[in-house]
């Protein structure tokens, strides 16, 4: 399988997990709590997705090799 769909996917959800993160530093500033937690754990889960489409492109790129 080619790069370009791993590295997208990669990346936008990696920008995804930063935008999420400073929207919920500006809820914190801005005085919104309640929703403060649920957005920080989205954006874990953003860069958790973002790790694990890296490892899929690397395990995918070692079958081929053999």
């Amino acid at each position: 399988m080619s790069k370009a769909p791993f590295i997208a996917v990669s990346v936008a959800t990696a920008t995804l997990g930063t935008a999420l993160g400073a929207m919920a530093l500006q809820l914190r500033a801005n005085g919104y709590e309640q929703y403060v937690e649920s957005v920080a754990t989205f954006s874990i889960l953003m860069y958790i997705t973002a790790a694990l489409t890296v490892v899929t492109w690397v395990r995918d790129g070692r079958s081929q090799a053999n």
